[in-house]
């Protein structure tokens, strides 16, 4: 089982921001969040879902995702942005860190599937009909966890809210060092929530990781496991588990990893 991971780039941003002058901050900020949003807009329109990497880059689950969607996207993203040059690169893999590495390498070598678009990557479809059909490897599922503190708010009444953010940065740098060495990649979604895109992990290596990092900072985590045909499914049913495992904490049953398959 594969899956097929998509990463979205400014380019040229380091060099660009510089012309701004040295009173540009605010307006970086304003841009980046600009950029996001309309890169979630527009890719949850097709059941894709994207996150944050670095403020100047953007991963999204786009399994089924065409050539031709892809190309659709971006040209709306150009017009949008016309001062800017954002790429994007496809890659697929066994693990998703496998996909973000095939990516990088078809990047590297300047492997253009659309030149005009900026789109980059390991060959795929013009349909995303055809590539379920005509690849055998090609992944029609995706698998994340969605982690959050168990009671957070016992944790923010005893710390100041800097050194809550510290202590989830702290556990962030923990789960990304832990999931990847299993092909995961872990990715903040602000207060005390992560998601971790997961392909192809066993449900118990997640939960040897979950009670070592939990043993290890003295923070009981919860992590909902959701499966579906695609990013957005995959996450709506990891939040669902979540949920589910609240409920039964409220109903004296105590379950740390709960999973829900919507396919």
């Amino acid at each position: 089982m594969t899956i097929q991971i998509t990463i979205i780039r400014i380019d040229g941003y380091g060099v660009w921001t510089v012309t701004l002058g040295t009173d540009r901050e605010a307006q970086l900020q304003m841009l980046q969040a600009r950029i996001y949003y309309d890169l979630q807009r527009l890719f949850s329109q097709k059941e894709c879902l994207v996150y944050l990497n670095r403020f100047d880059e953007y991963f999204a689950i786009t399994n089924g995702l065409s050539l031709e969607d892809h190309k659709d996207i971006q040209e709306e993203i150009a017009t949008l942005y016309k001062n800017l040059k954002i790429s994007m690169t496809i890659g697929r893999g066994d693990t998703p860190f496998d996909a973000n590495v095939n990516a990088y390498e078809a990047r590297k070598i300047d492997n253009f599937l659309d030149r005009e678009t900026r789109i980059f990557g390991q060959t795929i479809s013009s349909s995303s009909k055809s590539s379920s059909t005509t690849n055998p490897n090609y992944c029609e599922s995706a698998y994340i966890m969605h982690i959050d503190i168990d009671g957070s708010e016992k944790v923010s009444s005893k710390m100041s809210p800097y050194e809550v953010t510290a202590l989830v940065m702290k556990l962030y740098a923990k789960l990304s060092e832990a999931f990847l060495k299993k092909g995961a990649m872990t990715f903040f979604l602000g207060g005390d929530n992560f998601m971790v895109i997961s392909n192809n992990m066993r449900k118990a290596d997640t939960e040897i990781i979950i009670n070592s990092i939990t043993n290890d900072i003295g923070i009981k985590l919860n992590c909902g496991i959701g499966v579906g045909r695609n990013g957005r499914k995959a996450a709506e049913a990891a939040t669902r588990a979540l949920d589910t495992i609240r409920d039964l904490r409220d109903k004296g049953k105590i379950q740390q990893i709960y999973e829900i398959q919507c396919l």
